[in-house]
């Protein structure tokens, strides 16, 4: 080593990695230059989300009548939600009934118009494996499934309002053609009303998102997977069965998660314009319970105590379905 040489020191730092490290200024303008951008969107998300759960949470606790000013609202503590849930022993025939039936009744109906889930699950799941193959015009046909998603909620319940008409509706015509005698008056009998809504769902909802997402699930499964079980001999069902359905999974468990809250809070648009909750309140759901105790009887605190009570059922039900589908998709996938 001559005296020409000179080794860099361990300590010593070439002067580009000093010019590499932000400052403290820097990085703080960065920091500023991110909020910035995060900004609009929490205060949407502050003045639109958390602020009217909060206080929605907080009138759960009280009457009051949307009508007198809030400093006469009553505080009640947890009768709200006693009436909402809770039983007494009726004086005449000594047997335990609901302090509210119409909420547990209208709970049923929510559940009841919840089984067009699967079923419209394993609709959009068969939509998507014919949508997917590859066949001239297969573009149109995916558009064309997907309109009625983007069409206007109220513009289908109008459309599907004059389709069930008993007299002159496209359907009964239809069935009269067919021979039957006495087709259902379909929003009128307590007894059809709700299958009549969950129809008019899986119309909407078979060619829409979750389409598109088992579609893109579909296309997200590699090609050598089914070349394999072909040289095995494997027929379509088999494909189906042991290929297609365990890389779908979680794609089917997205899908089942969202199509459950979703589930809750669907139908509104379809009872308000198309029956109104009857006939008898047969098509009554929870949400729409809320909506009418809110708006229609003016009774704000029961009102929100039941959606407080909504939001508790979601959130377990979510949680529930995330545990297990959770193991479920760990095991299949």
């Amino acid at each position: 080593m001559t005296d020409t040489d000179v080794s860099p020191q361990p300590s010593e730092v070439p002067p580009a990695a000093v010019r590499s490290r932000p400052g403290g200024r820097a990085r703080l303008a960065g920091y500023l230059r991110a909020y910035a951008f995060l900004l609009p969107n929490l205060v949407g998300f502050l003045a639109f989300t958390l602020l009217p759960v909060l206080a929605a949470m907080l009138l759960s606790f009280a009457r009051w009548d949307a009508i007198r000013p809030w400093d006469e609202a009553q505080w009640v503590g947890m009768a709200n939600y006693v009436d909402a849930l809770g039983f007494h022993r009726d004086v005449a025939s000594g047997r335990l009934v609901a302090n509210d039936d119409r909420f547990w009744y209208y709970l049923y109906n929510t559940a009841f118009l919840m089984l067009g889930v699967p079923i419209g699950m394993a609709l959009s799941l068969l939509t998507a494996l014919l949508l997917n193959r590859p066949l001239r015009g297969v573009v149109f046909f995916r558009t064309l499934f997907f309109i009625p998603t983007v069409c206007s909620s109220v513009a289908v319940a109008v459309l599907w309002r004059w389709l069930y008409n008993p007299e002159y509706g496209l359907i009964n015509q239809g069935l009269r053609m067919m021979g039957v005698e006495n087709p259902p008056y379909w929003l009128s009998d307590p007894a059809w009303a709700k299958p009549a809504l969950i129809l008019m769902g899986l119309w909407v909802g078979v060619g829409g998102y979750n389409c598109v997402l088992y579609l893109a699930g579909l296309q997200n499964i590699p090609g050598e997977l089914y070349e394999v079980a072909r040289l095995d001999g494997a027929g379509w069902w088999v494909r189906l069965r042991y290929v297609t359905w365990p890389q779908l999974a979680p794609t089917t468990f997205f899908i089942l998660v969202t199509s459950i809250i979703s589930g809750f809070q669907g139908y509104f648009v379809g009872v308000h314009v198309m029956t109104g909750g009857g006939p008898a309140g047969s098509t009554t759901t929870l949400l729409y319970y809320i909506y009418q105790t809110a708006f229609v009887y003016h009774s704000m605190g029961y009102s929100a105590a039941l959606a407080m009570v909504l939001f508790a059922i979601v959130f377990l039900l979510t949680l529930l379905n995330w545990k297990m589908g959770k193991r479920s998709v760990e095991i299949m996938y």
